[in-house]
């Protein structure tokens, strides 16, 4: 038996993590798809402090042995139904604080997220500061009323700003990259590269940003995340914000879903392809390629992440017989053997990584339809 499967070490681990810690906790109110078995042992973190006491029990695990899965929003997830052999951290308390600049001239402003204000008089533009538990749509929200342009496509993705940092989320023509100053990033794993605090500051240059990925380690924990916005219009930004709010009801499913399942290639889309292959509607058991967006796949209430799975590896097949297109995924799993249809022998979903990856809703590329 392997150490994760180990109950009195997994015992061992949730007392040495404090009262935050709790064993066999099921993860499906943690994940949009409403899919995932249980975690060995859930801890949330509210402070660097907590994340500190976290890496400092699973130090003397051996490598490999502990699955260790940060969750945000938990969009863009598929856990398996046999959960999480392993820890899943949920972050909360100061990772949900947002500082916000004003506008030239503006006054401060407070909120129930603990919100300052800051202005850089040289340059007209407002930073913004928010936590990694931090909600996109909160977060654009907060930005607009503050009188401050740039994050409003954020309203439309339901993750988190870790997640979104993590894989340079982006929508409606805009992304993470095109504001993003820095990042802290907190290592859950001792180095020899590590400051001993475990925290370090990170420029948007150095976390090499590039569509849906970035430089961020599996092992790093996005603390927060440093945007500089433009003073603009209030009443404008709120049109916007209704504008994108009200193109996504009309173009995308709400329900079990985990937003877009494959990212986009190369001057096309993943939906476009999916649709022109006859898939809306394909089912599998308890999940089905959504009728009104083809890159979205519904489950049904009590739905298995098996059916998800199947249907994802199934929809890549047809598209690929189809097009000779093979799709990426843009879906992270955990707690899930997860390999690819032998498309292309070398191409496999991607583990998740700590702080789940929000899903991202784009405007048809180049004049493609999604």
């Amino acid at each position: 038996m392997s150490l994760s499967r180990d109950a009195r070490a997994l015992d061992a681990l949730a007392v040495a993590l404090g009262e935050s810690a709790e064993r066999d906790v099921v993860l499906r109110a943690f994940t949009t798809f409403r899919i995932g078995g249980p975690a060995d042992v859930l801890v949330r973190a509210h402070t660097v402090a907590d994340l500190a006491r976290i890496r400092a029990a699973i130090d003397g695990w051996e490598a490999g042995a502990l699955e260790v899965l940060v969750v945000g929003q938990g969009s863009n997830l598929l856990i398996g139904d046999d959960g999480i052999r392993g820890l899943v951290v949920v972050l909360t308390g100061e990772f949900e604080t947002i500082t916000i600049g004003a506008t030239a001239g503006g006054s401060d402003t407070q909120t129930d997220t603990q919100t300052d204000t800051q202005t850089d008089t040289q340059t007209g533009t407002g930073t913004v500061t928010a936590g990694g538990a931090v909600k996109l749509p909160v977060l654009a929200r907060q930005t607009v009323a503050a009188g401050l342009r740039g994050l409003e496509w954020m309203v439309g993705v339901p993750g988190s700003v870790g997640g979104a940092v993590r894989m340079n989320a982006g929508g409606h023509g805009s992304d993470v990259a095109r504001g993003l100053r820095s990042a802290s990033l907190f290592a859950l794993q001792a180095g020899p590269a590590v400051a001993p605090s475990g925290l370090r500051v990170v420029t948007s240059e150095a976390l090499a940003l590039r569509y849906r990925s970035s430089s961020v380690a599996s092992t790093d924990v996005v603390v927060d995340a440093t945007f500089a916005l433009e003073p603009g219009d209030r009443l404008a930004g709120e049109r916007e914000l209704s504008e994108i709010v009200r193109w996504r009801r009309a173009h995308q499913p709400g329900g079990a879903n985990c937003g877009s399942v494959f990212t986009n290639p190369p001057d096309d889309s993943a939906g476009r392809l999916i649709d022109a292959a006859g898939l809306k509607g394909l089912r599998v058991g308890t999940a089905e390629v959504s009728h009104k967006h083809a890159n979205f796949i519904q489950a049904d209430e009590g739905a298995s992440a098996a059916d998800v799975w199947n249907l994802i590896v199934e929809v890549r097949r047809r598209v690929h017989d189809a097009f000779g297109v093979v799709l990426q995924p843009e879906v992270r799993t955990a707690g899930l053997v997860a390999r690819l249809d032998p498309l292309a022998a070398e191409t496999t979903f991607p583990s998740a990584v700590p702080d789940a990856i929000p899903a991202t809703f784009d405007f048809p590329p180049r004049g493609a339809s999604t």
